[in-house]
């Protein structure tokens, strides 16, 4: 009998972790149900909740600090909670949106991906901007905001106060792309279809890609849509192609000698998974609808715990050039997707 009592008592290493962990992590969480909250505000409706969460975290961390108590916490929300919402990220997601794009369409959306996220490393070096900085504002824009900022930094691992500066690169010139682009529709001719794959194929956020292509009318917002669902399903390569680079840098690079090289993001793999399990078993809308929400709540949590370690002077020490950076991308992302798109004839 007491041998069977003591085979169901919890371990005291796992007791005293989750004891360790557990204030941060309900901090965490706290921020990102008020972030969530703040949401339903009509000023601020539009606004993401990842990007509010950040936000109130740099607050809190720059006003008052951030408590030693929460740390534990803060670094596990950062990392595994993270990682457990991008894995989810993949429910919302099917491999026959794909199809629904078409060869051509993915094509198109694939070379602007490339030729975006190429663009801004090689424009990153001249401008002089940090290496990790410039990835994780090229992953931004190239993919899908912050979700792809806080995706790539899992391999890229930059400073806090970089990903805070590229989630407010990527939503400030997405947001102005979501304005912007609608627009341009009548000027440059485009029916619904192409207008659509214009927006999902060059605006940031998920988010701000419906907001945009619903402007030119229900064909095009549901068909911007699914061009930018298509987009975000290249996440998953393009964060292990950079984890695979970041581990021959690690071995090849001689100030990197004494450091451990960054881990693969196996994590990916799960996504990848999450994508299949969705196309394979049509999971109801009333239980899939609480999974969407959970994910942007983890992601808010992930956030906000990077806003707890964010310091604003050292934010502030990056300068105009990421912005700069950013910018020119965002422009870039866009020019180059409407030339593709013009010079195919794409229409659907």
């Amino acid at each position: 009998m007491t041998s069977n009592a003591r085979t169901h008592q919890p371990h005291p290493r796992i007791d005293r972790h989750l004891a360790a962990i557990l204030p941060g992590v309900v901090l965490t969480a706290t921020i990102a149900a008020a972030a969530l909250g703040l949401q339903r505000i009509p000023a601020l409706a539009g606004v993401s909740p990842m990007l509010l969460a950040i936000l109130i975290g740099i607050v809190a961390h720059n006003v008052v600090g951030t408590p030693g108590w929460a740390l534990p916490g803060v670094k596990f929300s950062v990392r595994r909670v993270l990682r457990f919402a991008i894995i989810l990220l993949g429910l919302q997601l099917t491999v026959a949106q794909l199809l629904e794009v078409g060869g051509e369409g993915l094509a198109i959306i694939a070379a602007t991906l490339l030729a975006t996220f190429s663009f801004t490393v090689w424009l990153g070096r001249m401008l002089g901007v940090d290496r990790k900085l410039g990835e994780l504002i090229a992953a931004g824009t190239s993919i899908c905001g912050a979700s792809a900022i806080i995706a790539t930094n899992t391999v890229t691992r930059a400073d806090d106060e970089d990903v805070a500066y590229g989630v407010a690169c990527v939503t400030v010139f997405g947001s102005l792309a979501m304005v912007g682009t609608p627009l341009l529709q009548n000027a440059f001719g485009l029916d619904a279809h192409g207008f659509g794959l214009w927006t999902g194929a060059s605006i940031h956020e998920i988010a701000q890609v419906v907001a945009a292509s619903f402007q030119g009318g229900h064909d095009a917002g549901e068909f911007g849509t699914i061009a930018k669902l298509s987009r975000v399903m290249m996440l998953a390569p393009l964060v292990i192609g950079l984890g695979m680079l970041a581990r021959a840098r690690a071995r090849h690079e001689p100030s990197a000698a004494g450091t451990a090289a960054p881990p693969m993001p196996w994590f990916v793999l799960g996504f990848v998974a999450m994508v299949g399990v969705n196309q394979l078993i049509a999971i109801p809308q009333d239980v899939k609808a609480p999974i969407v929400a959970a994910t942007a709540f983890l992601l808010s949590m992930a956030l906000a715990a990077m806003g707890l370690e964010t310091d604003l002077r050292k934010l502030a020490a990056r300068g105009l050039r990421p912005a700069l950076l950013g910018l020119c991308a965002a422009l870039f992302i866009s020019g180059f997707s409407l030339s593709l798109i013009k010079l195919t004839g794409w229409h659907g």
